[in-house]
C-alpha cells in the first residue's frame, strides 16, 4: 500500500501552532474564562480581580491578542478586551476532528 503525500504549508502550521500555544497556558485560560465571563473587559479589571500583576496580564494578553484569540476595543485610555468566538470555535473544532481521526 502506497502512503499518501503529505503536504504542508508552513505558514498555516506556524499560525496554528501561534494558536493553540496561546489557549495551551492554565493563567492565559483562566484569563479567557474571566472575559467570557464578563462578554468584555479592561485590563485593570482583569488584573485585580484575578489579583495578577498588571505587566503579566498585559504579556497574557499580547499572545492571546496576536495569535487573534482576543479582540480590542479603545475607549479613552481603557483597552477592552473580547474573544473572537469564531475562531476559538475553529479551533476546537479543529482540535476535535484531529482526536477523533486518531
Amino acid at each position: 500500500m502506497r502512503k499518501a503525500k503529505v503536504t504542508i504549508n508552513n505558514e498555516k502550521l506556524k499560525v496554528s501552532s501561534e494558536i493553540l500555544r496561546a489557549l495551551a497556558h492554565p493563567l492565559r485560560l483562566r484569563i479567557l474564562e474571566f472575559i467570557d465571563n464578563h462578554d468584555t473587559i479592561n485590563v485593570n479589571k482583569i488584573y485585580n480581580t484575578l489579583k495578577l500583576e498588571q505587566s503579566i496580564t498585559s504579556q497574557h494578553l499580547r499572545i492571546l491578542r496576536l495569535a487573534g484569540v482576543v479582540e480590542t476595543q479603545r475607549d479613552g485610555k481603557f483597552i477592552h478586551y473580547s474573544i473572537d468566538y469564531a475562531k476559538v470555535g475553529n479551533v476546537l473544532k479543529a482540535v476535535n476532528t484531529f482526536l477523533k481521526a486518531e
